[in-house]
């Protein structure tokens, strides 16, 4: 019998959740690329999969943003993000520690929860994980460029289509029609075509392979030998990475669990989660470091401190450190850390001094992050970095992917305790990939159907009118202004004014960094008759005006 579905808001985003089971311990899900809690409930391979994990543990279900029954987002959800709703679901539920199971790119995010929540974590169980989803020298067995071009043009072409390649997930499953039309129908129900794009780009830029050492809970990985989605030799990789992992190689090469030698695999999990002894309290975890220095000829330390710690606490993070001109605060990701970096740079030079920060992820003690590598990093940043600038390392840079900056690599190295090489990047504002492209051709949005596509093109094909709005996009897409309204907050949690201006906006910035146009000529080009109208606009929605971005 499926469970109730419930919400949980996790910021401004609705996260939706079903708990069912009655055994002593918790056991989260976190399901692969897309899913659909209440579409799970239609696979009768699937719900007795997830019934035997019942009967030992009390199993807890959701859909992460942007996908299945949760809300829809506009912007590439980080890894960092989808770990946070997590962590907010376990809140809703009172789980205060439980078992994590991820599936394929849900294990890369169980992986990170785990290493950076460890006294929330039972233990780790991973099935078809992968630590990149990109090929690299040191990493061969992910997929190349052109082969992730392949998946981008099916999703374009073919989403939710019988011409998906959905079998080569589930070889096994092949000749079952009734189960190949079940899977296309979870995947259409999980994402929208744009969804799934974002999903699939942000996917091709995860990279968790600096962390894995880091990860102390009892781990288990399972794979299946012949795996062409997700290789043996990445399962193998990440074993040996974790300390104390157990792979479990099984015959066959199915991606989906819930098929094909499902037994084997069920009392393999169950095993594993009625014998785990996982350790009372861990004294060591994955903290983000944010170090930052404040330069300016007038120190004001009280007003300074005060506008540190708010601004720190605004993006869930604590200061742990406080001199003159100096400081050091912990968050629970590198987003989070940089993007408070940003707001406080910009917030900063209005009080007539500057910033300089710099953003590293290390394993510390819990009650005392601030070890002989944060201090080196502290020493480096003081040394190398200039006035108003962010400095991150190349962990940092791997798991802040999508979180809407660009990086670009800098002249300084930073040497780990370890002996570590680490590259040091910069970081700037750069518009985040969530418009999708400006022409899309009306046949495949009818085909689709994806409603926020057509009013995204809607607002597209208006860009340059200065008097389109609400009433004229109602008429557009077929829809009362009330409709419109709920639609679009559920979908984006925008108004739908809000929109118009965001997407103008993002347009603008696109045509600013290419650098063929006067900022006048695309403020006009935008839908902005008032040019210094626009540069408010803009400010306010990027915290950096125009000129100050082309500079």
């Amino acid at each position: 019998m499926k469970p109730d579905t419930k919400y949980i808001k996790n910021g401004t985003i609705n996260i939706a959740y079903q708990v069912f089971g009655s055994g002593p311990i918790d056991l989260v899900y976190i399901p692969g690329w897309v899913s659909n809690i209440d579409w799970m409930w239609a696979c009768p391979e699937l719900v007795s999969f997830l019934e035997e994990l019942g009967k030992i543990a009390r199993v807890i279900l959701f859909d992460k943003r942007g996908t299945g029954l949760s809300d829809r987002v506009v912007e590439l959800p980080t890894l960092e993000e989808r770990m946070d709703d997590i962590r907010a679901v376990m809140d809703a539920v009172g789980s205060q520690k439980a078992a994590l199971f991820g599936h394929s790119e849900g294990g890369s995010v169980s992986a990170l929860f785990a290493a950076t929540y460890p006294n929330r974590t039972i233990s780790l169980i991973a099935f078809g994980i992968f630590a990149k989803r990109i090929y690299a020298p040191e990493y061969p067995w992910a997929p190349t460029q052109e082969e992730r071009q392949v998946v981008y043009d099916m999703i374009e072409n073919n989403w939710g289509s019988g011409e998906m390649d959905l079998e080569s997930l589930a070889p096994s499953k092949a000749n079952d029609p009734v189960f190949m039309d079940w899977l296309a129908n979870y995947f259409r129900s999980g994402a929208s075509p744009t969804a799934a794009m974002m999903l699939t780009k942000m996917n091709t830029q995860v990279d968790i392979i600096n962390i894995l050492g880091s990860i102390k809970v009892p781990t288990l990985l399972l794979q299946r030998t012949h795996d062409i989605d997700v290789k043996i030799e990445e399962g193998r990789y990440i074993a040996e990475r974790i300390q104390g992992a157990k792979l479990v190689e099984f015959e066959g090469s199915d991606h989906l669990f819930w098929t094909g030698n499902t037994n084997e695999i069920l009392e393999e999990i169950k095993a594993f989660i009625l014998n785990v002894k996982p350790k009372p309290v861990y004294e060591k975890q994955l903290f983000t470091i944010l170090v930052g220095q404040i330069l300016s000829s007038e120190i004001n330390i009280d007003k300074h401190k005060a506008f540190i710690k708010q601004s720190v606490e605004n993006y869930r993070g604590r200061i742990i450190q406080y001199h003159k001109e100096t400081f050091i605060a912990t968050f629970d990701g590198p987003s989070k850390a940089v993007h408070c970096s940003m707001n406080m740079i910009g917030a900063i030079q209005n009080m007539n001094a500057q910033l300089t920060t710099g953003v590293h992820i290390k394993e510390c003690l819990v009650g005392n992050p601030i070890c002989q590598e944060i201090e080196g990093f502290k020493t480096l940043l003081l040394q190398k970095s200039m006035p108003n600038q962010i400095l991150l390392t190349q962990t940092v840079k791997n798991l802040a992917a999508g979180a809407g900056v660009h990086f670009t690599q800098y002249k300084a190295i930073f040497e780990t305790e370890a002996g570590e090489s680490l590259s040091l990047y910069t970081v700037s504002d750069k518009p985040k990939h969530t418009i999708p492209p400006l022409r899309i051709e009306s046949k495949r949005l009818l085909q689709n159907d994806s409603f926020l596509e057509k009013v995204l093109q809607n607002i597209d094909n208006h860009l340059s009118n200065e008097h389109f709005g609400v009433e004229m996009l109602c008429r557009e897409v077929g829809v009362s202004q009330r409709q419109l309204q709920r639609k679009l907050k559920a979908i984006t949690n925008k108004s739908p004014n809000k929109l118009i201006c965001s997407v103008r906006l993002h347009r603008a910035k696109e045509l600013i960094l290419s650098q063929q146009k006067t900022i006048a000529e695309i403020a006009f080009l935008a839908g902005f008759s008032n040019p210094s109208y626009f540069s408010k606009c803009f400010k306010k929605e990027f915290a950096i005006s125009p000129s100050d971005l082309i500079s």
